[in-house]
């Protein structure tokens, strides 16, 4: 099998991140516990570790700040409504993931929040300045995406933070398509919430994530319960990041992300993100040779991630992920990707466009048997 989805899940990991689980699911697996036995401080201090990694990685405040998750829905649902008010204001874009777009929208619906959602230009990149004008002195939250899953393209929230922070409004960022291919400094971007799971580009396993808390957001408590330290209190301890970390932790998850980070740095974000853009090149140039295919989004790939979205002719989106899977052996991401509003705005809803998204395991020759197949397919 050819895969060719790693905008939803990379794969495969690299052997460290598999030695890093199987060496701590066999030595190390207990409950994390600030004064335990040896077991439990060692598993506490795997947290620890992940932490400080991911601190170090983020340009964080504290590595305290980033507290564990689920995934990156997770941890985007915690920001939500921790932060949120009644009667605030919050400003999203057409671009976003269900997974930003479904809860507000419900919070919409239910007239806790007001919501606008600002359309991205043809290119698929949001103005700044759009982000400027919709200010209100009752916008709370601005909660964008970093980079589209479906489109590829990447936004500039380092000039969106400078809005937000003149503003003193909250920048919430979804960096799950960027984390791990595009550097991110949440200090100089002015960033004051980050989400990202752990099993995307930062190449750790299924069920991890973060939530980055920086100093001005002030998040309320998400699940309650046991923190493996503080007992005593009557309700959940408000320092973090057991403050949102009620619960046994997936931490033989976040020993993989740590290794699977520290994979991504000695490897070099500049390094992963020009081959997986080559190879999107790569396959772009070869249906633009084909024909029949029509591509989305702009094509500056230094301001993209690897992942490229187009739609046939001849046959719909799901259709063609089918043929590709059982007579080729190729797996892509075909239908509406989670992210409906996209759709929309490019008129591909509501069968959705065919996703491609290597990773950096994937080979030239990889989009080059892709690209045969699709142009078989096509005849």
């Amino acid at each position: 099998m050819i895969y060719l989805d790693n905008a939803a899940t990379s794969f495969p990991k690299p052997e460290v991140v598999y030695q890093a689980l199987d060496r701590f699911a066999r030595s190390s697996l207990a409950n994390p516990g600030r004064a335990g036995h040896k077991m439990a401080l060692a598993a506490e201090h795997a947290l620890d570790d992940c932490r400080h990694v991911l601190n170090q990685f983020f340009h964080g405040e504290a590595p305290e700040r980033f507290a564990f998750t689920l995934n990156c829905t997770d941890a985007l649902n915690m920001a939500f409504k921790g932060v949120l008010r009644e009667g605030d204001h919050v400003i999203t874009s057409d671009l976003e993931h269900n997974s930003i777009s479904r809860p507000l929208r419900a919070m919409e619906l239910a007239g806790k929040i007001n919501l606008t959602r600002l359309a991205a230009d043809a290119g698929g990149t949001i103005d700044p300045d759009a982000v400027r004008k919709a200010i209100t002195p009752q916008t709370r939250l601005i909660a964008l995406t970093h980079g589209s899953n479906v489109l590829g393209t990447v936004q500039p929230i380092a000039e969106m933070g400078q809005i937000a922070r003149k503003g003193d409004v909250l920048f919430l960022v979804d960096v799950a398509q960027t984390a791990g291919v595009i550097p991110i400094d949440v200090q100089a971007m002015h960033l004051d919430l980050i989400a990202f799971p752990g099993h995307k580009s930062l190449m750790g396993p299924t069920g991890t994530g973060a939530l980055y808390v920086g100093p001005r957001a002030k998040v309320g408590v998400w699940r309650e319960g046991g923190t493996g330290g503080d007992s005593s209190s009557e309700t959940q301890p408000k320092e973090m990041p057991y403050w949102l970390e009620g619960g046994t932790p997936n931490v033989l998850g976040v020993a993989g992300l740590a290794a699977g980070v520290r994979w991504v740095t000695e490897q070099g974000l500049e390094k992963i993100h020009r081959h997986e853009v080559e190879l999107v090149e790569r396959l772009w140039r070869r249906l633009d040779e084909i024909g029949g295919y029509e591509t989305f989004g702009h094509r500056d790939h230094a301001r993209r991630v690897g992942t490229i979205s187009f739609r046939a002719e001849h046959l719909p989106a799901p259709e063609i992920g089918g043929i590709l899977d059982q007579a080729f052996e190729i797996a892509i991401r075909p239908g509406l990707h989670c992210a409906p509003y996209v759709h929309k705005a490019i008129g591909t809803f509501p069968d959705g466009a065919v996703r491609v998204s290597p990773g950096p395991f994937n080979t030239a020759e990889d989009i080059d048997t892709l690209a045969n197949a699709l142009a078989e397919i096509k005849i």
